[in-house]
């Protein structure tokens, strides 16, 4: 009897202390819209996210998760959040040029080394800038993809082999590179960027390995620049209204999935997805997987330059300080071990 009491205590003392509190919650329901397929690592490691949060609110919080732009564009994703068309979106803040002039320094080229220590630093370092820059929605986190490469129909070695190219750029800051080096930009989203090498309507294209493969653009192109030549900065973002709306109780548990541990357990699969498919390309027949001499690589270094003065200078606009930014930037990068 003694043991069967003492067990009883035990388990109400290592149990959920918010159940009672959550028990009596009315239940709200979340849709949450990603614009990617569901073969995307995003969207299965989404739904786990999405389950955990089901399991952690006692079921009082109900998330659906939309794959494939069931609810809308890419490209307005972050408004489909502010605006409540969905609860949680899967936003590139790199589709809307100048929007979010801070967010854009995690887009610069050779910024990030690796996807996983980079998500730690970006995410940690973006949550004190987010509250300004994105204030008519809740980050839940931000992240990046493992760094992607150049692919596409001409071998590129030097920046000024893109005169002339018309390259769909990865986000804004690529796309000024673009025009810095004589190309044209080729405006697609993920989803539509294989059918606009295949048309003519673009040459090249940046991207992540593993990507290449799942949109099919592998079919499309045949030349890969082995660099790390850029990250995109992505968020998950959630409507304040419907947040606000939560109790206490579920606002806690929304945000202990709001975490960097929670921001490692959804983008590390995608991590590990994208750098499998460098490994892929290189055994793939008929495709050309080729490095950069370290002259070429310093050459391509000193020639993006101006993109960080660009990009500083945007920060001031906005009302940002800019050296403070990139100083913190850099610092945390150190920190995590995750800059070139």
């Amino acid at each position: 009897m003694r043991k069967s009491l003492l067990a009883l205590l035990v388990a109400a003392a290592v149990g959920p202390v918010v159940t009672p509190a959550l028990a009596q919650d009315k239940t709200v329901n979340l849709k949450v819209s990603l614009w990617v397929p569901p073969a995307h690592p995003l969207v299965p490691a989404t739904k786990a996210w999405a389950e955990d949060i089901e399991k952690a609110s006692g079921g009082t919080i109900k998330v659906t998760v939309f794959p494939s732009e069931q609810l809308g564009k890419a490209f307005d994703h972050y408004d489909m959040a502010r605006d409540g068309i969905a609860d949680v979106t899967y936003v590139n803040p790199g589709y809307q040029p100048g929007r979010f002039p801070i967010a854009a320094a995690g887009q610069l080229p050779f910024t990030f080394s690796d996807g996983k220590k980079g998500t730690l630093a970006l995410n940690e370092w973006y949550h004190k800038y987010a509250p300004t820059e994105m204030k008519d929605t809740k980050l839940c986190f931000a992240f990046i993809h493992d760094p992607g490469a150049l692919h596409g129909k001409k071998k590129i070695v030097l920046p000024n082999d893109l005169n002339g190219v018309k390259v769909r750029p990865a986000q804004s800051t690529i796309g000024e590179m673009v025009k810095m080096f004589g190309g044209t930009n080729v405006q697609a989203s993920a989803p539509e960027s294989r059918d606009a090498i295949e048309r003519g309507v673009a040459d090249e294209i940046t991207f992540p390995w593993g990507s290449i493969f799942l949109f099919g653009i592998d079919k499309v192109v045949k030349y890969h620049m082995d660099v790390p030549l850029y990250s995109t900065v992505f968020t998950y973002n959630m409507n304040l209204a419907k947040y606000n709306s939560m109790s206490d109780a579920q606002k806690k548990v929304i945000d202990a999935h709001c975490s960097p541990e929670w921001a490692s357990k959804v983008t590390d699969p995608w991590t590990d997805f994208e750098a499998n498919g460098r490994t892929k390309m290189k055994a793939l027949e008929g495709h050309e997987v080729y490095q950069l001499t370290a002259d070429q690589l310093t050459e391509w270094k000193k020639a993006v330059k101006p993109l960080r003065d660009s990009w500083a200078e945007a920060v001031k606009k906005a009302g940002g300080d800019a050296a403070k930014i990139d100083a913190d930037l850099q610092a945390t990068l150190k920190k995590f071990e995750a800059g070139i």
